[in-house]
């Protein structure tokens, strides 16, 4: 260990100290999750002929040793998924479905298993990992119960009643590339994954390397359940290596990171005419409003702002506060920020756990010191915790900001947080939107009328009222996604499934053709059919 990783005291200034959760006795540790005879099992069967490796954001040691796929690799990977893919297709809706739902089955009596995975991976404290657990479950028990009729054929009126009969199909689209991010390694892949399984599709996807054992571990479940093997690749590798392979062979694209490599991931799939859906940045927004309640806003803020050390792209950067209620508000939001306990345990009892690499860490550290140095007041954290882990840094609020600071614009993707007090509400709505970004926001108020004529004003995928951003999320009847620059498309309800499926109109004419018939010339035959179409007017069809 070099100096400048050497654990440094327990933080004890001016702004209080930020205690950290103990371990308890005969705690887990990495050795005794992540065996040999673990990893050989989750491996199985991914197509890699090189050589990789994971490591934990908690010491910074090596997890385990991976295979490394090649381009031969992924282009091998697509060969058996496709030929796959016809098979599982051909099996119904309520089969597919019923797989999803022992999948829900499975990763709830096998939870403790992926979250000390997710933990060690991601470095996050064990309650924030649950809400993987939670978000996978709902998903699969709803896809599991709703695909059938999502899928279902579908008649439509034809353009001559009776005669004309249109039915609507959803056909799978094939072989769906997906491209998975570091900080939900559980939800975010495989949780998008099921609604593709499900429409008939077979998927290949790429996870983030240091996250690789907890897709395969929700791969690994997936098979037991049901799933054939074959229907669901992975692949793992150095993203700019391996990603732009999985989107010039896929025949759909589902991407969650960043806009920068979201644009390029659209160019590539643009260029090959295929469909793609994006979940990107966010620079999201919570507006404390001057009734509301003070004590549950600064209760939520601390879930908003600090989940999974901010490592969220839908949690909150910018905290937009009216000036009657801000002095009471920072006052209840900061002492809870300074009690949060920091921890490495697998076990529950950190209220927040580590970031997930230098760069997060990096990025962090800048945006910080820079406002700092430009004027912003640290209301609470602004401390790297070493004495705790390697990329450990404290819950932090800042004061003060404005616009020159990268902290005011730019996505920090880390445990920081900025305060902006506010009169006029108008004003307000208008600086939450003065962002290229439009993912997720949030509302505090008492009065439920006044909170969703704000959120109707707020240009973002999802709105939170009275709570940070579980609420939209967790409900899966609805869709999730971005507006602006976050993204396209939606995951959640109809639209993160039917986007895994292409369109088929079938239309049966009977009786008579759509052409002069029964001696009609052509021109009394166009008479017929504009007065049958002012009748149909007439009889409010549609």
């Amino acid at each position: 260990m070099t100096d400048s990783q050497a654990p440094a005291a327990p933080h004890t200034g001016a702004l209080g100290t930020n205690p950290t959760a103990a371990a308890p006795a005969g705690a887990r540790t990495a050795a005794d999750v992540v065996t040999p005879e673990v990893v050989a099992q989750l491996t199985r069967g991914v197509v890699g002929s090189g050589r990789t490796a994971n490591h934990t954001p908690f010491t910074g040691e090596k997890l385990a040793d991976l295979p490394e796929s090649t381009p031969e690799d992924v282009a091998e990977a697509f060969a058996r998924a496709r030929a796959a893919q016809p098979v599982w297709a051909a099996t119904s809706p309520r089969a597919r479905a019923a797989v999803l739902l022992r999948f829900h089955d499975l990763v709830l009596e096998r939870q403790a298993e992926v979250l000390d995975l997710i933990q060690l991976e991601t470095g996050k404290a064990r309650l924030h990992a649950h809400e993987e657990v939670l978000a996978v479950a709902v998903a699969a028990r709803h896809y599991g119960r709703k695909a059938p009729s999502y899928l279902r054929p579908r008649r439509h009126t034809g353009v001559v009643p009776v005669l004309t009969k249109t039915t609507e199909l959803r056909q799978p689209r094939g072989v769906v590339g997906q491209i998975a991010p570091w900080n939900y390694p559980l939800e975010l892949s495989v949780g998008d994954a099921l609604p593709a399984f499900v429409s008939g599709n077979a998927v290949v996807m790429k996870p983030d390397t240091e996250t690789a054992l907890t897709a395969l571990w929700a791969r690994d479940l997936l098979v037991e359940a049901g799933l054939p093997a074959d229907v669901f690749q992975v692949v793992l590798g150095d993203g700019p290596v391996v990603g732009p392979e999985v989107v010039r062979h896929a025949d759909y694209v589902s991407f969650t990171g960043s806009t920068r490599t979201g644009r390029e991931v659209a160019q590539g799939a643009a260029a090959r005419l295929v469909g793609v859906s994006l979940e990107l940045g966010g620079k999201n927004a919570m507006l404390v409003l001057h009734d509301a309640d003070v004590d549950k806003a600064a209760a939520g803020a601390v879930r908003a702002c600090f989940s999974s050390a901010g490592q969220l792209c839908i949690s909150i950067e910018r905290l937009y506060v009216h000036e009657s209620v801000a002095d009471a508000f920072v006052e209840r939001f900061a002492a809870r920020t300074k009690a949060m306990r920091l921890g490495s345990a697998l076990a529950y009892g950190a209220d927040m756990g580590s970031l997930v690499g230098e760069r997060q860490l990096e990025t962090v550290k800048r945006h910080v010191e820079e406002a700092v140095a430009k004027g912003a007041r640290l209301v609470a954290g602004g401390v790297h915790r070493t004495d705790v882990g390697p990329l450990f840094y404290e819950p932090t609020i800042l004061d003060g900001v404005e616009a020159p600071m990268s902290v005011c614009t730019e996505e920090t993707f880390g445990p920081v947080v900025s305060i902006y007090r506010f009169t006029d509400e108008d004003d307000v709505i208008e600086q939450a939107n003065a962002t290229p970004y439009g993912l997720n926001s949030s509302v505090w108020t008492r009065d439920g009328k006044r909170g969703h004529a704000v959120a109707a004003r707020l240009r973002t995928g999802t709105v939170n009222i009275n709570e940070g951003y579980a609420p939209a999320y967790g409900s899966v009847q609805s869709p999730m996604g971005g507006m602006k620059d976050s993204g396209l498309s939606r995951r959640h309800g109809s639209e993160g499934i039917l986007k895994y499926t292409e369109a088929q109109t079938v239309a049966q004419q009977r009786l008579i053709p759509l052409a002069p018939s029964f001696g009609m010339d052509d021109e009394k035959y166009a008479a017929f059919m504009s007065t049958s179409l002012k009748v149909m007017k007439a009889l409010r069809l549609r």
